[in-house]
C-alpha cells in the first residue's frame, strides 16, 4: 500500500471533501493545486495494466505527514504556542509511515484507545490493548512495533464502516 492509496482510503472511510483535502494540505505547509491532488489521487491506464497502483502523482512520506499534520489542525484548531525560546524539533525522515497515520488519525479524530480498538473489531481485526499501544509508541521506545499495511488498511476499512454507520443513525 502506498501513501496515495493511504489517502485515498482515508478520503473515503471519513468523506473529506475537495476543499477540506486542500485546506489540510496547505494548513500543513503545502501548497496543492486541484489538479495535483486530483492527480495523487488518479491511477494511471487501465486496471489490468495497472497492477503496481501508480498514480499520475506519487506521494511521499513527508507530504502525507504534512497533510495529517494540516488535518489536525483542521480537526481540531491551531496549538497554542507554548513558550518562545524552545526550538521547535526538526522533522526527520519518516521509516514507518504506517504507525504515524495511526497516531495522527488519533489526534485528528478525538478517538481514545478503546474507540481505535473498536475500529479495528469493525474491520475484523483484534489486536490487544499492547498491540495497540506497542503501535503508538515513539520509534526509538525500547516497546515499539511497527505497523504493517494489513493494519492500516483494516484501520481504514473500519473507519470508514463506523463513520458511515454514525451517518445513517443521524440522518434519521
Amino acid at each position: 500500500m502506498n501513501n496515495n492509496d493511504r489517502l485515498l482510503r482515508l478520503r473515503y472511510a471519513i468523506d473529506i471533501k475537495d476543499n477540506d483535502l486542500m485546506k489540510a494540505f496547505e494548513l500543513g505547509g503545502l501548497n496543492v493545486t486541484k489538479e495535483e491532488m486530483r492527480d495523487m489521487l488518479t491511477k494511471v491506464g487501465t486496471p489490468k495494466e495497472n497492477e503496481n497502483n501508480t498514480y499520475a502523482k506519487a506521494i511521499n512520506n513527508e507530504m502525507l505527514d504534512k497533510f495529517l499534520n494540516g488535518f489536525i489542525i483542521l480537526k481540531r484548531g491551531e496549538q497554542e504556542k507554548k513558550t518562545e525560546g524552545v526550538a521547535q524539533p526538526k522533522s526527520k525522515d519518516i521509516k514507518y509511515i504506517n504507525n504515524v497515520l495511526l497516531k495522527k488519525l488519533k489526534i485528528a479524530l478525538y478517538l481514545t484507545s478503546d474507540d481505535m480498538l473498536a475500529v479495528f473489531a469493525e474491520a475484523g481485526v483484534y489486536p490487544s490493548k499492547g498491540e495497540l499501544g506497542a503501535i503508538l509508541r515513539k520509534e526509538d521506545h525500547r516497546n515499539f512495533k511497527p505497523c504493517g499495511d494489513k493494519y492500516a488498511r483494516n484501520f481504514l476499512k473500519g473507519l470508514g464502516m463506523v463513520y458511515r454507520s454514525q451517518e445513517n443513525r443521524n440522518s434519521r
